[in-house]
């Protein structure tokens, strides 16, 4: 749609304020809103937003970065291919943006067009990222002024799913209203635990799904009393949650999956695309996993997949390799990172991945062997002997690896680095010199 048929949709759905809805280097989704007056002409200039925002921290905290600071604006100019009439909020609709200088392009910052570019890269081999996300997040109610968990049933129980039912008809039709295609949902392990899994789609439609997931989940719950977290863990003695990425790569025109093979569980692309993933994995975890409550989740033994390797249908492999469906071989042949949260910011998570594939292709690295164990039953020796290390265990060390590698620190560039690596660095240190309740209270709302 161009601008005046979305000014006609908005106005058809009585819709007041449109959000612009952008997400920082903090991984939080935040917005500014126009009303329907001047809708047009924002949509072709954007709104001004101070420089500053992309310095800011998940604390509100503003770091010193330089450029960054009270002087300097950008645009954020709103993509018309994601307008969204919001079903939670009343009178509402919403629009994913770029970050965009005053010249009118992309702002070195923008998290979204650093994507473009990773989609770009791909667009050359012919080749699309194909990507879906497992969001894991947990309902609670007000309990003595506190949230708690809506319930505390077994996994996968009928009882859980009756107890959130309404809950997650809401969110289902929502999502569906917006174009956002469920696959599966069900009550998870944890005290008041639910997952969902939305459709696969190109990176960058994928990674504009899941922000308009994040914040369907989340408005659905509010709008009923609610709150939904998708902090990575919510509660220190309650399992963590998880935004499990499915991949794969796919020919532009030829509608072919790449990662296919009639005579082996992946192909030749898929074993070097994957195994440069894994040889990336430790800096990777900085964007995919990037918050400091993402450390308390990714640990051994929690099927969180804390070492390096991969395994065919290994839970406790960062790295999964599923099982096809029969009849479907083709379609479902894909990979699967378990290190990765809803703390990240999508387009960097998904440019990120893409860039270390690419460097596996590049550099035609081979797949170890895969572990059909869990990592943590091998000793020492068994795991030094098969290359198998301990992915980050803190976000300092997270950040530490991103910094240190060249293949992703040139991709997101300069600029966005090095105020990545200043926003997230700045939580650590605040959040380390503090409790474990002050971290739970930091994490829980935010995300």
């Amino acid at each position: 749609m161009d601008a005046n048929e979305i000014a006609s949709a908005a106005r058809d759905h009585q819709v007041r304020l449109v959000r612009f809805l952008w997400c920082g280097n903090d991984g939080t989704v935040r917005a500014k809103a126009t009303t329907l007056h001047g809708l047009e002409q924002r949509m072709q200039s954007g709104i001004g937003v101070t420089l500053a925002m992309e310095a800011m921290n998940s604390l509100d905290e503003l770091q010193p970065v330089e450029g960054m600071g009270p002087v300097g604006e950008l645009r954020i100019v709103p993509d018309p291919d994601t307008f969204r009439v919001l079903p939670y909020a009343p009178h509402a609709a919403a629009m994913l943006t770029d970050q965009l200088a005053l010249d009118g392009g992309p702002a070195p910052v923008c998290q979204r067009s650093f994507l473009k570019r990773m989609e770009a890269a791909l667009a050359v081999r012919d080749a699309v990222l194909y990507a879906g996300f497992e969001n894991e997040f947990t309902l609670a109610k007000v309990v003595d002024g506190d949230w708690r968990p809506l319930d505390k049933s077994l996994c996968f129980s009928t009882i859980g799913m009756t107890a959130s039912q309404e809950y997650a008809d809401e969110l289902v039709g929502s999502l569906d209203r917006q174009g956002v295609p469920v696959e599966q949902y069900y009550a998870e392990l944890g005290p008041g635990q639910q997952e969902i899994t939305t459709g696969y789609a190109p990176a960058l439609h994928a990674a504009d799904d899941q922000i308009l997931t994040r914040e369907t989940i989340r408005g659905v719950a509010t709008a009923r009393g609610l709150a939904a977290s998708l902090a990575p863990k919510p509660w220190p003695d309650a399992p963590g949650n998880g935004c499990h990425i499915h991949f794969s790569l796919w020919d532009r025109d030829a509608g072919r999956n790449r990662f296919y093979s009639p005579d082996a569980a992946l192909s030749r692309e898929a074993a070097a695309f994957s195994a440069g993933v894994l040889d990336h994995l430790p800096a990777l975890c900085g964007l995919t996993a990037p918050s400091y409550n993402s450390y308390r989740r990714i640990s051994p033994q929690t099927w969180s997949g804390a070492y390096t390797c991969w395994g065919y249908d290994n839970r406790e492999a960062p790295l999964r390799v599923p099982s096809v469906f029969r009849g479907l071989e083709e379609a479902s042949t894909n990979v699967e990172l378990k290190t990765a949260d809803a703390s990240c910011n999508p387009y960097l998570a998904l440019g990120g991945l893409i860039a270390a594939g690419l460097d596996g292709i590049d550099r035609e690295l081979e797949l170890p062997e895969p572990v059909d164990v869990d990592p943590e039953t091998m000793t020492e020796e068994e795991r030094a002997g098969r290359g198998i290390g301990r992915l980050p265990e803190t976000q300092a060390d997270a950040l530490d690896a991103l910094a240190a590698d060249s293949v992703l620190s040139a991709a997101l560039g300069e600029t966005l680095l090095r105020s990545y690596l200043a926003v997230r660095r700045s939580e650590w240190q605040t959040y380390s010199a503090e409790d474990e309740e002050f971290e739970r209270r930091g994490h829980f709302l935010k995300y």
